[in-house]
């Protein structure tokens, strides 16, 4: 006899407004080859999470204004609870179009940066700033992708989960998708697979130390704690600043209000979508203080619409550890 199929359990849930699952999702893709996320020709999206219950894999589509979700493994209960949240269900779009109202209120420069805010935003009726509810997850790929360019970053993540973590429950497995690796996995790495994955003692150091938190840091959003509180004991951790923060409350904690500063690029591109110019950290903190409450749904609104300054200046150089 064949081996038994692995149990699957569904949901079906009605969000009762659009939500675009690839757009909202794809904060939590990791670049191309992602263990953790695919997504495949028929539409659905596929993830993995260490939940609370353990490895899980969640496979998600969506028609007819109903969204369907299979998930495999001992955190499938949970992964299928928090679905909704997941999804944006407490993402507060009310307070969104609120603030827009307001910031063209008060005065003509913050109401043509509103005016271009609400266009670009009219453009992606079903973008969510979804919560995933894992605060490890979310910040072991924030440390790796700390001053290196993405590709490294995401080569980094790729092989250091492909090799440490476990097989994706159910049928994913069989496309190669994993499941990020225990925080007690993450202290045990020796120093040369950090080297062999282009990672170098600092981040190392700091992942490792993340991980001797992570039951606590965990606790931050399983609790629903404010943000603030998250924000506090993250930045408590040696190596981990504002731009990290900001990184996973974004997606552990659906922050609609976290932008990333201190970005190579963000300030450029923020600067051009709402002035025509350029500008740093603190400009865009200037441009985006009418918008406080959903300062990163802004910033995100923007990246998604594809404006960018001219490509004159520099590239951020990319560096590979592995020759150091």
């Amino acid at each position: 006899m064949g081996a038994a199929r692995p149990a699957v359990r569904e949901r079906r849930w009605r969000p009762g407004r659009p939500v675009d699952i690839a757009l909202t999702l794809s904060p939590l893709r990791h670049g191309r080859g992602d263990p953790t996320w695919r997504r495949t020709p028929d539409g659905a999206v596929w993830r993995t999470s260490r939940t609370p219950d353990g490895p899980g894999t969640l496979r998600i589509t969506a028609a007819g204004g109903e969204v369907h979700a299979q998930a495999w493994g001992p955190g499938a209960e949970w992964l299928l609870e928090t679905l909704p949240s997941l999804l944006g269900a407490d993402d507060d779009l009310t307070g969104f179009a609120g603030t827009l109202a307001a910031a063209a209120r008060s005065g003509p420069v913050a109401a043509r940066h509103a005016a271009i805010v609400a266009r670009l935003a009219a453009r992606l009726p079903g973008l969510r700033i979804g919560r995933s509810q894992r605060v490890f997850e979310s910040l072991v790929p924030a440390v790796l992708e700390q001053k290196v360019v993405g590709r490294e970053a995401w080569r980094a993540w790729r092989w250091l989960v492909t090799r440490y973590g476990e097989p994706a429950p159910g049928p994913a497995a069989s496309a190669g998708m994993a499941v990020i690796p225990p925080p007690e996995v993450w202290r045990e790495i020796p120093s040369w697979d950090w080297h062999r994955a282009g990672v170098e003692a600092v981040r190392a150091r700091t992942i490792v130390n993340a991980a001797r938190h992570a039951g606590r840091l965990e606790a931050t959003a399983c609790a629903g704690a404010a943000s603030a509180e998250a924000d506090r004991l993250l930045r408590a951790l040696p190596g981990i600043g504002v731009w990290t923060s900001a990184e996973v409350r974004q997606r552990a904690h659906g922050d609609a209000d976290a932008p990333s500063v201190g970005d190579y690029h963000l300030p450029g591109i923020v600067g051009w979508a709402l002035t025509g110019r350029k500008t740093d950290d603190a400009g865009m903190l200037e441009l985006l203080e009418p918008f406080r409450g959903h300062r990163h749904r802004v910033v995100r609104v923007i990246e998604l619409s594809g404006v960018r300054p001219p490509a004159r200046g520099p590239r951020m150089p990319a560096r590979d550890y592995r020759s150091f």
